[in-house]
């Protein structure tokens, strides 16, 4: 492979990045995949900012010869893709030059200009194989023909250099340059002719080029001697220069030629051509006319398709053996400011260029190459970007770029309409436009946005499970993945538990469910927070806090909880000389509901509703009127207690009221006293009765003979409503039998007081309490008393006394048939 020489290197900076210019030659004819240069370093050393530890990753964004060269993306070698054949690719040009921009990954510019060096790889060649040339014996020494030219593919040097003519003896060679560098021969006369001594001569012409050795090329040429006239056309000049402007119409005149012939009739009478040698181009854009010499324009002339041509004009006269006369005409085109700038836009798609919407400022989103046909300053182009946008147009010697120049928001506006104005310095200026659309690609920057920040939905209590409470709702203007949004609850605490047992989401919609039936009483409101996720990556977020209230609804009964009630009835005490507007008790009820559901009124609908009134707001009953001595010694009264929901609820209670004779109203304490009393009486009771079977079970202890434990059953045993004996029976010893333990008793003993006791002040109604097999004496004792419960009408008021022994292992007392002693 050739070794490329690095010939200059030039840094200019731009917003974009760095700007190097590197030039580079090889010769011709090297074979495919040849190294010509190492580009990424010779770019560093010039000045680019290039990151050592990664491939230099340099993009080619315009090459002139994609099918000759390219550089590896990776590496950044310029290399050959083929054989390059400088012949094909430039002819016969005196420079021949591949240039290629390329773009590195930290987007700094490089502009690559490739010289392609000839080989002397190409012989001269004629067109013919033999040249039979006239001329009159009259041809004096000195005389000249033009000889037809050898053609040579090679430039420069390589291509012909000189022509020989073999022998050399009565006519010579002489080697002539035309204006476009090329060469050719004149055969000259150069000593006189006799046609009578030798009519024909035969020599053979060598075109050779500059190379070392120099290759060539030979051509037979063919002389006839001819007799001809004395005198010959001769030109004023051998040589014309004239200027024609280009687009002149057809029959513009160029020059009119005139070749002088002394002789008379025909031999004087001259008629002028093209003479073979002019090219067929030349002959479509010119033509003489044979009789005048006056050359006109016959075709379409444009300054850039050729600058110069050069016409080989002929006079010849009429006469026998005429010898033509020859002379040169240069034309040279006059340029004009006929061609408006072309635009072509370096990008993968000329009508569509792709950038993200946080592209940076000086982002390069494409390359721009103006041109303009013409010369001079009808081809000088300036450029320019129309309109507001958040673009600019960056120039340099040999293309443009465009630069981002502003914040891009897509969601603002996802495309530009961009236009490229070029125009030329000529008079009158001439200009073109290129528009593209610049598409702005979408980038997860937006976060999901609620509708609002804080939701809140009122729902009655008691809902149904799964009951439908709200939506909420999150926008994100993203595309794509970007702007699709799912939802989920953040996890918290209400009441203890956590919320996703409360509500739950639906995630693609955001609708809101509750999952069990609220309780105003226990949760009048609870909040949580809603997270809405973008599917971004990484995915964008935002909350909103959610806002549950819980309304009361009129499900709560009321409970009369004063005075305590037995089976729904409650009994009252007042002496029997209780004046007027005496208190004899108050009835208090208690309702959870809030706000006039939980808002009570009482009032009596039954019973002896003449001797009391009501206060319906506190619940005072009192006496409308005096008791005599033969008023009745008990009254009924039934009193409701209502709340004030719409669908009102109420419970109920009987008051039994008691004339007493043996109180007063200084004394009387009421009917919650006197209950007091009685259980405290009965836990006294029950106190006694623990202590007694305490010593029964040690006395069994110490008679126990056997090894195995023995349980202590007592019988059940009931007075029904009789009246309880005020007599104590004594337990014998035939009243105890010991029994085995059952293994599967339970250990708990339960004692219960079967007995009804009757007094004159109330009553307590003691129910049979069946006591459970194995029950051990050393654990507890109950005594249970019906009383009125606390929140439900009509329940029962368990008073528990407990007892803890220490004597797990003694045969436990079994008492037949015996009531227990008080």
């Amino acid at each position: 492979g050739a070794l490329p020489a690095l010939l200059g290197a030039a840094l200019l900076w731009a917003g974009a990045g760095a700007l190097v210019n590197l030039k580079y030659s090889v010769e011709e004819e090297q074979r495919a995949g040849t190294v010509i240069a190492n580009v990424a370093k010779d770019a560093r050393d010039a000045g680019f900012v290039l990151d050592p530890r990664q491939p230099a990753a340099f993009r080619v964004v315009s090459n002139s010869a994609p099918h000759l060269v390219d550089i590896s993306p990776g590496s950044g070698l310029l290399v050959t893709k083929q054989k390059i054949d400088r012949d094909l690719l430039c002819r016969q040009s005196p420079k021949c030059v591949i240039s290629l921009e390329v773009m590195s990954s930290s987007m700094e510019i490089c502009v690559i200009k490739l010289e392609i060096k000839d080989l002397n790889d190409n012989a001269p060649s004629f067109p013919t194989d033999q040249i039979e040339l006239e001329i009159s014996e009259t041809a004096s020494p000195g005389t000249r023909v033009p000889l037809e030219s050898a053609y040579d593919p090679d430039s420069g040097s390589f291509g012909v250099q000189s022509y020989e003519i073999t022998p050399n003896d009565l006519f010579g060679l002489e080697t002539k340059t035309r204006g476009d560098g090329s060469r050719f021969a004149e055969l000259v006369v150069e000593k006189s002719l006799d046609r009578e001594t030798q009519s024909h001569y035969s020599y053979v012409i060598t075109a050779l080029d500059g190379g070392d050795p120099p290759n060539f090329g030979t051509v037979e040429l063919s002389i006839r001697i001819i007799d001809s006239n004395d005198n010959n056309p001769l030109f004023e000049e051998p040589a014309y220069t004239v200027s024609v402007p280009e687009n002149a119409p057809p029959g513009t005149p160029v020059i009119r030629l005139n070749a002088s012939d002394p002789d008379e009739g025909t031999n004087g009478q001259v008629l002028y051509s093209f003479h073979s040698y002019v090219s067929e181009r030349a002959r479509e854009l010119f033509q003489i006319d044979p009789q005048s010499g006056l050359i006109t324009v016959s075709g379409a002339i444009d300054y850039e398709e050729g600058h110069v041509y050069e016409l080989d004009v002929q006079a010849k006269d009429l006469g026998p053996n005429s010898i033509p006369a020859h002379c040169k005409v240069t034309i040279s085109v006059q340029d004009a400011n006929d061609n408006p700038p072309l635009i072509n836009l370096l990008s993968v798609n000329s009508e569509l260029v792709e950038v993200s919407e946080n592209a940076p400022l000086g982002y390069v989103i494409a390359l721009v190459r103006v041109s303009d046909r013409d010369s001079g300053a009808n081809g000088r182009v300036q450029c320019k970007l129309l309109g507001n946008v958040p673009f600019r147009l960056q120039e340099y010697e040999s293309f443009s770029t465009i630069l981002v120049d502003g914040r891009l928001d897509r969601e603002q506006r996802d495309q530009y309409n961009l236009t490229i104005q070029a125009r030329d310095n000529g008079i009158p200026s001439l200009q073109a436009t290129k528009s593209f659309t610049v598409k702005i690609t979408d980038e997860n920057d937006n976060h999901p946005h609620f509708s609002k920040p804080y939701y809140q939905v009122i729902v009655q209590e008691n809902n149904t499970p799964g009951a439908y409470l709200l939506s909420v709702s999150a926008r994100d203007p993203d595309l794509g993945l970007n702007g699709s949004v799912s939802y989920q609850i953040v996890p918290s605490q209400v009441r203890d538990m956590p919320v996703f047992t409360y509500v739950s989401i639906n995630p693609n919609s955001g609708d809101i469910y509750a999952l069990r039936s609220f309780n105003h009483e226990q949760t009048k409101a609870f909040e949580f927070k809603v997270l809405a996720k973008d599917g971004g990556n990484p995915s964008l977020q935002s909350n909103a806090t959610v806002r549950v209230i819980v309304l009361d609804v009129n499900d709560n009964t009321p409970v009369i909880t004063a005075p305590p009630l037995v089976n729904g009835t409650a009994e009252v005490y007042i002496p029997r000389n209780a004046g007027v507007g005496y208190l004899v008790t108050v009835v208090k009820a208690d309702d959870y509901d809030e706000g006039e559901n939980g808002r009570l009124s009482y009032e009596m609908v039954e019973g002896d509703r003449g001797f009391f009134e009501i206060d319906q707001v506190n619940g005072e009953i009192r006496t409308t009127r005096a008791f005599g001595e033969n008023a009745k010694t008990a009254y009924e009264l039934i009193v409701v207690a209502h709340d004030h929901g719409k669908t009102s609820l109420s419970a109920s209670a009987l008051i039994l009221i008691y004339l007493s004779p043996a109180l007063d109203a200084q004394e009387s304490i009421g009917s919650v006293n006197l209950s007091l009393i009685f259980i405290i009486a009965l836990g006294s009771i029950a106190a006694i009765l623990f202590v007694t079977m305490i010593f029964v079970a040690v006395k069994c202890k110490r008679d126990n003979k056997e090894i195995r434990t023995y349980n202590c059953r007592i019988a059940e045993y009931s007075y029904g409503h009789q009246k309880k004996s005020s007599k104590k029976k004594k337990i014998s010893k035939n009243d105890i039998r010991l029994v085995p333990r059952d293994v599967e008793e339970t250990d708990k003993m339960n004692v219960v007081s079967c007995s009804s006791l009757t007094s004159s002040l109330n009553y307590f109604d003691y129910h049979q309490q069946t006591l459970p097999l194995g029950c051990r004496r050393s654990e507890s004792t109950f005594l249970n008393v019906e009383s009125q419960n606390s929140r439900n009408a009509g329940s029962n008021h368990i008073y528990h006394h407990t007892f803890t022994g220490q004597s797990p292992q003694q045969p436990d007392l079994i008492i037949n048939g015996m009531p227990l002693p008080e």
